[in-house]
Parts: structure tokens; sequence; C-alpha cells
């Protein structure tokens, strides 16, 4: 395992820590640390773990309830918690143990700037609890104490989960501003800013704001995964691969994919996908023919118009396999995949409030929004929060 340097453009899912009264603990999928220095220690023992680079995990909660707090009294509260951090500095994992030392018995794994609650420190080792694990990980591989503060505002990630049926997203805090987007009940939107009574939030249209009452607010961090979580994360998600993959075959036995003849003429797609001929290459090839057609928020017709998550979930209901109307919920869809380096056409690319399909040569196709309709754009032109694999 490395020792990292903390580098502040570290960037992570993560397990979740409000400042309202609800403390939500989660092992999310993690993001690639672009741009996050290496470096050996030298004379130090290095500790026996995969060294591939980070390794996706799934989601495990835990709620723990707080009292409520006034604002002030929760910033003060906020870097009290963050002092009591472990989070670990990594290449890939560092293994819990059951006792402090390389000879103990590894329960679990917390993940490069996955975090833990400091419970004590033992000979160059800190007990914590993370997720379902408690246990011991080697101090030289973590920080806590002020130098968890700092690191926790970075690789922490504030979350605005709408809470009503369709919400506006404006283009200053005030209610004269002009509308940018639209987002629908339950859609989790990254938060780069708050004001009093509104936040700064990253949609599909640009950034804009929304009303404080009508989100909540969290902050997420990773968290451990335990050998018994990890062993059935890895079963589960084999087990939706090959159900995926069958209902697939099965709609495949039945009839072939139709080219739409109501698809606009004037768009004929001239984008080629490049891959090993799986069964993503021919989602993602299907998805293309679609390119030019309307964007309609809440729609669902590849013809007619769709919207971001309803573009995505009926190009899938082609193949047989039953994705939701929700660009948050398919964050949690399949299983994930390393940075956008390891995609593979058909892979889905979800960002704040958005999602689209991978195509191959870092391109997505994706119902962007009304101006454009359904568009091909390179992936990383917004931050990407996940990868998901559904063959």
């Amino acid at each position: 395992m490395f020792r990292k340097t903390i580098k502040m453009s570290a960037c992570a899912m993560v397990a979740v820590l409000s400042f309202s009264g609800m403390e939500i603990m989660t092992a999310a999928a993690p993001l690639p640390g672009a741009g996050v220095d290496l470096a050996i220690a030298g004379g130090i023992a290095l500790e026996k773990i995969a060294t591939e680079g980070t390794i996706p995990v799934e989601a495990i909660v835990k709620q723990v309830q707080l009292p409520e707090v006034t604002s002030k009294a929760a910033e003060n509260t906020e870097e009290e918690r963050y002092k009591n951090l472990v989070i670990a500095q990594v290449n890939s994992y560092v293994n819990i143990r059951s006792l402090p030392g390389e000879d103990g018995e590894v329960l679990g794994k917390l993940y490069d700037d996955a975090a833990g609650t400091y419970l004590s420190e033992e000979n160059g080792w800190y007990l914590i609890q993370s997720g379902s694990v408690t246990g011991y990980v080697k101090a030289d591989y973590c920080v806590t104490g002020e130098e968890a503060v700092a690191l926790a505002k970075q690789v922490g990630q504030r979350i605005a989960k709408v809470n009503t049926t369709t919400l506006k997203v404006r283009k200053e805090p005030t209610l004269e501003a002009a509308v940018l987007g639209l987002v629908p009940m339950g859609e989790e939107l990254t938060v780069s800013e708050e004001a009093e009574g509104w936040v700064k939030v990253d949609v599909e249209e640009g950034i804009g704001w929304v009303s404080a009452d009508y989100v909540e607010l969290r902050t997420e961090f990773v968290q451990a995964e335990s050998k018994e979580e990890e062993e059935k994360r890895l079963a589960a998600e084999a087990e939706e691969r090959r159900k995926a993959l069958a209902a697939a075959e099965a709609k495949a036995a039945k009839k072939k994919p139709a080219t739409s003849t109501t698809q606009k003429q004037e768009n004929t797609v001239v984008n080629t996908v490049t891959d090993n001929g799986d069964m993503g290459a021919e989602v993602a090839e299907y998805a293309l023919q679609f390119v030019g057609n309307p964007y309609v928020y809440g729609g669902t017709s590849l013809t007619e118009g769709a919207d971001c998550s309803g573009f995505v979930m009926s190009v899938y209901a082609n193949f047989g396999v039953k994705l939701p109307h929700s660009s948050s919920a398919d964050r949690k869809q399949g299983y994930a995949v390393d940075g956008l380096e390891n995609a593979r056409p058909g892979d889905l690319i979800c960002y704040s409030g958005h999602v689209g399909i991978y195509i191959g040569d870092g391109q997505i196709v994706h119902a962007s929004n009304k101006k454009t309709g359904i568009k091909v754009s390179n992936a990383d032109y917004r931050k990407i929060l996940a990868i998901r694999r559904i063959f």
C-alpha cells in the first residue's frame, strides 16, 4: 500500500453526515482521485494488499440520530465531528484488522479517502468504527485530527435530495430569477455553495440555485466494507449481470432491435461504436439512432421525447432490462466501473441530476436538455459521479 501526500483535488463518493439532525454513513463507489500525488514512505513495511487501483464499492447504509442544532452550532459541531474522523490516504485500501498489528485477522477494507470514527490508538494503530466494521488500521496510512478536518472538506460531498414533485432550478438565488431547469422528486444533486435559504447545485442545464425548503441536505463520506459485505456485493452484482444478459438474450430471440421510422432524417447519425462486440456495444449502437430527437421533461419516448433517465430506461428496455426512471437511482444499477479509462460502450455515465450512455472514444449519447435534445457529448464535459455497467 502506498502512503499519499494530501492534495486538495482529491475527490470521492462518500458516507453521509448531515448538519441538521440525521447522520447517515454509507459506503459508495469512489471516483478516481485525479491529480492525487503518491509517495512511498522509506523504510516502512507496507501492508499486504491489492495495488491495482481504487476498488468501487456498493452502498452500505447506517443511520444515527443526532440532536438538532442551530446553523452556527452546526458549523462548530461539524468541525468537532471531523476532528474525530480517520481518513485513509492510500493507493487502494487499508486492511482493517482485529488486532493492532499485521498478524491480526482482516475484518474488512477502508478504501482510499474513506472515513471512520476514531476510538483509540495503540502502538501506531488506530481503533476505528466505519460502516459495520470495528477494528484497527495502521496509522501511517491515515490522517485524523486537524488533518482530517482539512481533508474532510475536500473528500466529503455535499448532497441535496429533492423532496418536492418538481423543483425549479433558478439562475440566481431569488424567486424572481429565471428558471434554468426542472428536477423531479428524489433526485440527488451535488452542492457547491449554500446561502441564506438557497443552495447552489449542478444540473444538466448548468449551475443554478434551488430553495433550501425543497431539498434535504447531507454530507457523504465513503465508509468501510466488511469481508462479508464485499462477498455479498460481488455475488449480487454477478447475479444482476446474469439476469440482465438472460433478459437481453430472451428479448433478442423474439425480435431484433428495429430502427424507428419516425426518426428525423435530417439528423442521420454518423457516429460509430468500436468495441469487442459485446451486448453493451449493441446498446450503444441502438441508442445512437435517436440522436436529434427531442428532450421532454418526464418523457420516455425515444422518438417523441424523453428526459435523460427516460432515454436510458427506454434504450435498455429494448434489450429486456428494466431500469428506474431516475438518474440518482441509476447510480446504483449494475456494478461500479473504476474510472472513465475503464468504461465500455453501454455503461451508464452518471452526473449530478443527469445520466447518459457511454458509446466509446470518450463520448456519451444522452437526452441533454430542451435546446439540444438527444445528442452526443464528451463524457467528461461535467464531473462524473459514477460509472455503472449493466452487462
